[in-house]
């Protein structure tokens, strides 16, 4: 086994929460040593985003700007916000998989660290991934003359909403790691993860859609972050669908509905493995 899939087993005898925490350090280190190792494709998880951005700006914005009723690239930055949080799920997916596929999990259960160390520590690491693309697709909004006027308050509101969606991911993309070993099963999953992407309000008012469409993306949980952040920041195009005007109540209860079906999956998923 490489250096960078091996734990140490010093830093996790003893219990109690001083050594739980130290668990979930020690695990979540692990997962950032890929980082220096796999830079390449940690560096593309970043950019993706800002790919599909230039792409929908540059391309089709001024088509697509006409239904916004103001600047297509203020309308639609909300929406990558709330991607770049959603887009996580495939990549805590495939290496939770990826991990399962290769032996790795059940090292894990062989050291005396308990499943909930394990998970937690994979959390904060795919977050802290996260956030880094946040602030990446951040900086190409502004690159791309994006000007959001909101004050810290606001701010803080909109990454909480958007952190809620990301452990609602997380969770969700740690069930179907653990579930799918087989790297052919999690490329299936991977592209279904893009019709669900596209039947959303991210790139579009969902008011302008057939209305069977319309319905299916307004209760899609993605449209339900990318309406609330977009009411927070002003931007145009908010408050045209029941899902704007419930904001920010669907941004809450979607990813705490997840996470509540999801959390507990994942955990009795990894406790079963071996079995």
């Amino acid at each position: 086994m490489t250096t960078s899939t091996t734990v140490s087993t010093a830093p996790l005898a003893g219990g109690g929460l001083r050594q739980g925490l130290a668990d979930v350090a020690t695990i979540a280190l692990r997962e950032l040593q890929h980082w220096r190792n796999r830079p390449g494709v940690i560096v593309f998880g970043w950019l993706f985003p800002v790919l599909v951005l230039a792409m929908f700006v540059g391309l089709l914005g001024g088509a697509l700007g006409q239904s916004t009723g103001g600047s297509y690239v203020d309308f639609v930055m909300p929406g990558m916000l709330a991607v770049t949080m959603f887009f996580g799920l495939e990549s805590t997916m495939t290496a939770v998989s990826l991990d399962a596929s290769r032996g790795v999990t059940e090292r894990f259960r062989s050291l005396p660290v308990s499943g909930a160390a394990v998970l937690t520590g994979r959390c904060a690491a795919d977050l802290l991934n996260s956030l880094v693309g946040l602030v990446v697709i951040v900086v190409a909004g502004l690159l791309f003359g994006w000007r959001p006027d909101a004050g810290l308050p606001t701010w803080g509101s909109v990454l909480g909403l958007l952190v809620l969606l990301r452990l609602a991911m997380l969770w969700l993309g740690m069930f179907v790691g653990l579930r799918v070993r087989s790297q052919e099963a999690v490329s299936a999953v991977q592209v279904a993860v893009w019709p669900l992407l596209m039947l959303s309000g991210v790139f579009v008012d969902t008011a302008t859609m057939p209305r069977w469409i319309g319905v299916a993306a307004e209760v899609n949980p993605l449209t339900g972050t990318v309406e609330a952040v977009r009411e927070l920041l002003g931007a145009p195009g908010a408050g045209s669908s029941w899902v704007a005007a419930a904001a920010p109540w669907p941004a809450v209860l979607w990813p705490v509905l997840l996470t509540s079906v999801f959390l507990p999956l994942a955990v009795r998923t990894w406790r079963r493995l071996g079995r």
